[in-house]
């Protein structure tokens, strides 16, 4: 048995799953379930938002351990489920390590959706979000209007590598602008429909209730982890539509 291998294997299956936005206990049981089929034991896992380790005892009882930095994390559930396809695969046929590694790097280099795809999604869940809260059809049109530019913005901090807190901020204080702005100028009735709208395409849904599933299943830290990263997210978007709607009133008294 090739140890080395094998964790290249395991870490690497664990680190697509986590990047991806899997819950802890899946990352873990992926990896165990690998190298129980490959008879390397089950090995000790352990697991968190931004960190993989990995521990192997070879047989002359000498343990082998990797560890993986995660430091880019998304929400990409296709990436998941195409992940767990291939550990199950992995553990039913036990390919050869090379092979394994090949089936995991092409899920890795699977590409995602383009920036023309994410432009067209996103005024259409402003769009709709803005109608379910109660928004007229001016609000919505409003709030598609935002979701574009909000998009754009986005792209362009994301290429600058700018901290997502501050992408959230001021993520928030384009979608607070913008629809005071509008209603400012009699183009639409409602900001705060307008707001909501635009902001349901940063509010990380799918990372809280990931985070609950994790504190459920027993991992408290990668739990807790989770469960600040929304905070910091809620934290920035609120200071950023607080600073829209504050600084006109401080100074122009709107």
């Amino acid at each position: 048995m090739e140890y080395e291998k094998l964790l290249d294997v395991v870490t690497e299956a664990g680190a697509l799953l986590l990047r991806s936005g899997a819950e802890i206990y899946r990352v873990e049981e992926s990896i165990m379930r690998i190298c129980e089929a490959y008879g390397a034991g089950p090995g000790d896992v352990f697991a968190i938002p931004s960190c993989i380790y990995v521990t192997l005892t070879r047989p002359q009882g000498a343990p082998l351990t990797r560890v993986k930095r995660i430091l880019d994390r998304e929400t990409n559930l296709d990436c998941v489920d195409r992940t767990n396809d291939v550990c199950r695969r992995i553990c039913r046929e036990k390919p050869p390590l090379d092979e394994a590694q090949r089936l995991l790097q092409e899920v890795k280099a699977r590409p995602d959706y383009s920036a023309a795809v994410k432009l067209a999604v996103s005024p259409m869940t402003g769009f709709f979000f803005c109608l379910f809260y109660g928004g007229g059809l001016s609000d919505a049109v409003w709030a598609g209007l935002c979701s574009v530019a909000l998009r754009l913005l986005l792209w362009g901090l994301e290429r600058l590598r700018v901290n997502s807190f501050f992408c959230n901020l001021l993520g928030g204080a384009l979608s607070g602008g913008v629809a005071m702005a509008a209603v400012s100028l009699g183009l639409a009735q409602n900001a705060d429909t307008i707001i909501i709208g635009v902001l349901m395409n940063l509010v990380p849904g799918i990372v809280i209730t990931t985070f609950m599933r994790d504190m459920m299943a027993g991992d408290v830290v990668a739990g807790l982890i989770r469960f600040c990263e929304s905070l910091l997210v809620a934290t920035a978007i609120a200071l950023g539509v607080g600073a829209a709607l504050m600084v006109p009133r401080l100074l122009f008294g709107v």
